[in-house]
């Protein structure tokens, strides 16, 4: 563990911990860029409620609100319109300059992400940047409208399907422009609890197996591997877009909201872990750093967190298990496109 995880101290990037998203930020112009932000359109709730790791609802918004300030055009997707408008409405509050969009979108139903994807790609001459941050954690047991365990349909392939139906964008955006384009999936720590055993779709689908966290921590590894593993063929066919992942920080949001309504434990938790937990603006920091920052050009296939490079589980730097959690994905993929035809 780097001494930039502690509060007081940075890493090489000159960042750390503390660090805020306009901080990692400042006097960078965006305004060429266009960036997707998924769960830009979530608002933080009590932290009596909602004091979980890897949480990613609410850094969204924040993330989407300093890249606006930076001058990128954000498309904030959002599973209703009128969510979406809401936080555009805020954010314009804040900031009335700011170029933003909201789109439709529930990544938890594939055909709902092509819809996203066929819109933008009709409306759209570019796109430069695309960060997967929007995820659910710990939920009830549930399956997507595709038959999937909700929190990896959620959290991982609506991303890879996002992901892949806006890839030739973001190739020929970089080709066109020579700005390098750039892939970051929000991940969080606790993918070090998984041991990537989720390439069964029964064994997935199972409610009797079914553990709340155990699932997100699938989840959340699937979204390292993937990274990497789209890190590995984009460096392969010689494309200029970067793919990265990150952990974002123990944040207050509202992504926790299924884990209890004991408001008294989470009270008291609260004033436990008050001195290691970050704020919105920081939680957004890392997600901004990638995005953003001239030091990322031509790094990809890595892991952050608290704006600097550091290692993930052994299981998320298994090339093999990133190149069979590909083949899994299009296998889910197939299977939806043939059950709806």
């Amino acid at each position: 563990m780097g001494l930039w995880n502690w509060p007081w101290s940075t890493g090489p990037s000159g960042f750390g911990s503390s660090s805020t998203a306009e901080e990692v930020t400042e006097g960078i112009d965006a305004s060429h860029l266009t960036v997707i932000v998924t769960g830009s359109s979530e608002n933080s709730i009590s932290i009596i409620q909602n004091l979980m790791p890897g949480a990613t609802n609410g850094i969204g918004k924040e993330t989407a609100r300093v890249l606006a300030l930076r001058g990128a055009k954000v498309i904030m997707p959002s599973r209703t319109l009128e969510s979406g408008m809401k936080a555009k409405e805020s954010l314009l509050e804040q900031n009335p300059n700011s170029k933003l969009d909201v789109m439709e979108m529930d990544l938890s139903s594939l055909e709902s992400v092509r819809k996203f994807a066929q819109s933008f790609n009709s409306r759209n001459k570019h796109l430069n940047i695309l960060i997967n941050n929007a995820g659910i954690m710990a939920c009830p047991f549930q399956l997507s409208k595709d038959g999937i365990e909700l929190q990896f349909a959620t959290n991982h392939l609506g991303h890879y399907l996002l992901t892949s139906l806006l890839l030739d964008k973001l190739k020929t955006t970089a080709k066109e422009t020579g700005i390098q384009g750039r892939i970051i999936n929000v991940s969080s720590t606790a993918h070090r609890s998984s041991d990537g055993s989720f390439f069964d779709l029964e064994k997935l689908n199972d409610q009797s197996r079914y553990k709340p966290f155990g699932a997100y921590a699938h989840s959340k590894l699937a979204n390292i591997l993937h990274a990497n593993e789209l890190s590995r063929r984009l460096q392969e066919e010689g494309s200029d877009v970067t793919a990265n992942s990150l952990h974002p920080g123990v944040i207050v949001t509202n992504i926790g909201r299924y884990l209890t309504s004991n408001a008294v434990v989470f009270t008291l938790l609260a004033t436990l872990v008050k001195p290691f937990v970050k704020s919105i603006p920081q939680g957004a920091a890392t997600t901004c750093y990638l995005a953003l920052h001239p030091n990322l050009k031509d790094v990809s296939g890595k892991y952050f967190a608290n704006c600097n490079e550091t290692t993930p589980s052994a299981k998320a730097r298994d090339g093999e298990l990133g190149k069979r959690l590909w083949e899994f994905s299009e296998e889910l993929l197939q299977r939806s496109s043939k059950a709806t035809k």
